[in-house]
């Protein structure tokens, strides 16, 4: 299993420390998130203090940016990490698309699958001098000349993985990406009965291995050295479910469990301002279907009941704000648990 931490991303001058911090220490990857900040810069410097981590977004919100734009973003992001970095995109939801970035709304399935083919129509016109002719109801692209084309140093073509919560989007990832970043707010049953087959569904579709599609997230990690440490974690977990739990588009995964009605009264109590109330509305059996709970010495176990044959990729932080602290052997345990992703195979995409 891989294991990825996040980085600050508030403060450029402070990630090559934390990114090498986190090299040394034996994680697999670094993630970004578009929270607060931009997700590209910080991994930009990390690209160029370390050697061997991955680099990901995860994610960067997809329809507010041109995929030209982030074509070529990615495109140097990959160079200067030497094909370190990985692509993952997402759509955010309806209000935020149009009231945060004013950007126009459409049913994001159909119109992803175009940002992916644009995407790989632009960067094969780059590698292999492939005639530029991208022509989708959302995205057309049909000129490249040779002075906007950039240097490039050979290395295989860029890996894309896509956010997703519901079928639709999941069956897409199976189909034309090379991964899904599954939301935290998962359950291991939703994963199992929902997640799994959507994602086999759009493999088979695509005629693709498993093991060149890799599976990351799916649920939170609580730890610490003390109880009193996961204690605090298990907290912030709580109320993270809680806040997800509140949007209409993540109740899906309340209903595999009944709990339907926990949603909506959650969302009745963000309409009222209740913000610091959520927490106290998320039991601890609900909650322990969404994180792995336990000390250092508990933890690799509980990662493997929960995520195990599962998931390729565990997240030990998903917030910019919070470091994770595990101990370099605690990542080697994880890393020892046995999973079917292998490597991403970018170079036999249509």
């Amino acid at each position: 299993m891989r294991i990825t931490t996040t980085i600050p991303q508030h403060n450029l001058r402070a990630v090559p420390s934390a990114a090498i911090a986190v090299e040394r220490a034996g994680y697999d990857g670094i993630t970004t998130l578009e929270n607060q900040h931009d997700p590209f810069m910080p991994l930009g410097v990390a690209a160029i203090n370390t050697e061997r981590v991955e680099l990901a977004t995860g994610i960067a919100i997809s329809f507010l940016r041109s995929p030209m734009s982030v074509a070529n973003l990615t495109w140097d992001l990959c160079e200067a990490s030497g094909g370190r970095f990985v692509l993952g995109l997402g759509t955010q939801i309806k209000a935020h698309n149009e009231k945060r970035f004013s950007a126009p709304w459409s049913p994001p399935a159909p119109r992803m699958r175009e940002y992916v083919g644009a995407l790989r129509a632009i960067w094969r016109s780059w590698k292999y001098g492939e005639r530029l002719n991208f022509q989708g109801e959302h995205y057309q692209f049909t000129l490249m000349i040779p002075n906007f084309v950039p240097e490039g140093s050979g290395l295989k073509l860029p890996a894309v993985t896509l956010a997703a919560v519901g079928p639709a989007m999941l069956k897409l990832s199976g189909e034309v990406a090379d991964g899904v970043r599954l939301h935290p707010f998962c359950t291991r049953k939703y994963l199992t009965e929902t997640v799994m087959p959507c994602l086999e569904a759009g493999l088979r579709k695509s005629e693709r291995l498993r093991q060149n599609f890799e599976i990351s997230g799916g649920g939170f990690i609580a730890t610490g050295v003390t109880d009193e440490a996961v204690a605090a974690a298990t907290e912030w977990a709580r109320y993270r479910v809680a806040f997800y739990g509140s949007t209409p588009a993540y109740w899906p995964v309340l209903e595999t469990h009944g709990a339907g009605d926990l949603g909506r009264k959650l969302n009745r109590m963000t309409k009222e301002g209740k913000w610091d109330k959520l927490s106290a509305e998320v039991p601890d059996d609900i909650l322990q279907l969404f994180a792995a709970i336990g000390r250092h010495d508990q933890i690799a176990s509980q990662i493997e009941k929960r995520f195990g044959g599962l998931a390729d990729t565990v997240l030990a932080s998903t917030s910019s704000q919070i470091t994770a602290d595990l101990p370099s052997d605690l990542i080697v345990d994880i890393q020892r648990i046995e999973t079917p992703f292998s490597n991403f195979e970018t170079e036999s995409k249509i």
